[in-house]
């Protein structure tokens, strides 16, 4: 005879995961775990009794732009929930822009995009198995059934690297960031996982990150912000107005990208905050600077260029 489940399985999407506020220093004492904070795009893999469904941190379902890793989740046992950052590497770097190329690329050009960049997932926690709704678990136990889930499977599901060594987390600090790792997320040994909850913390090198252009407000000629995806999200976020040097700069850079399809143009889409911007093919990457304050600004520092 089966055991029997728990009232809160299976677990069925849009699944809320758990997040992190900004500190300043990297903290230290009894019961921490340190993993590195990849710059990806975040990710909930599903497995269930019919396939595999991945979804995006907003709740959108994106099971057909990752075919390659829908393939390689069947590996899992039904019932698995995972949490995790999508991530792409190139000349041994994690790059923002290709995975978010991946992420907002049509379904048609999904398996050409996942023959030419394919992607790797960096779980980092175990929310159910087939049994049990591991989420009230402290991450100790999750952890070890991360890595005991995971490590006969191989890449590209792995999980994350982790230490409870301060001395050695300072280290990675320090030296991955030549990897493309942004900084590092840490976790109380006894915690849950909270979806909702900024319960951990993450450590940046900076504030200034990339960030792919979706959109824009105003018109390609006369940019007066834009629609931006920042790492580990897929909602549009909108930038501060831009200064006349940028807006400059990229007037030329949007004027040389493909004319919007037939049917989609003068078509518009909604920020987060339900500002509405005309979308753009997802072919630059800008560098910007957030503020961690209750309500972030998002400015536009310049254009890193096309892919």
């Amino acid at each position: 005879m089966s055991p029997a489940r728990s009232p809160r399985l299976p677990l069925r999407p849009p699944v809320e995961v758990a997040l992190a506020r900004s500190i300043q220093r990297l903290p230290q004492g009894p019961r921490l775990a340190y993993e590195p904070k990849f710059d990806g795009h975040r990710l909930v893999v599903l497995r269930t009794d019919d396939g595999v469904a991945l979804q995006a941190r907003s709740g959108r379902i994106v099971t057909g732009v990752f075919p390659d890793l829908a393939a390689a989740a069947e590996a899992l046992p039904a019932g698995t929930v995972l949490d995790g950052e999508v991530v792409v590497w190139t000349e041994g770097r994690t790059d923002f822009a290709a995975v978010q190329k991946r992420a907002l690329a049509g379904h048609g050009r999904a398996a050409e995009l996942a023959r030419a960049l394919p992607a790797s997932y960096a779980a980092f926690d175990l929310l159910t198995t087939a049994a049990d709704d591991c989420r009230p678990w402290p991450y100790e136990r999750r952890r070890a059934g991360l890595t005991d889930l995971l490590a006969p499977l191989g890449p590209p599901l792995q999980a994350v690297p982790m230490t409870t060594d301060p001395e050695l987390a300072a280290l990675w600090y320090e030296t991955l960031l030549a990897s493309g790792i942004e900084g590092l997320v840490v976790k109380r040994l006894d915690q849950p996982y909270r979806g909702g909850r900024r319960d951990w913390q993450k450590l940046r090198h900076s504030e200034t990150r990339d960030a792919v252009v979706a959109g824009v407000t105003g018109s390609r000629a006369r940019p007066h912000a834009l629609a931006l995806i920042l790492p580990g999200d897929d909602t549009p976020v909108l930038s501060s107005p831009l200064t006349p040097a940028v807006r400059a700069r990229l007037a030329e850079a949007l004027a040389a990208l493909p004319a919007a399809d037939e049917g989609a143009r003068g078509q518009q889409a909604e920020t987060t905050d339900g500002t509405p911007y005309l979308p753009v093919p997802p072919s630059l990457t800008v560098e910007v600077q957030q503020t961690s304050t209750r309500h972030p600004l998002t400015t536009v520092s310049r254009l890193r260029g096309p892919e």
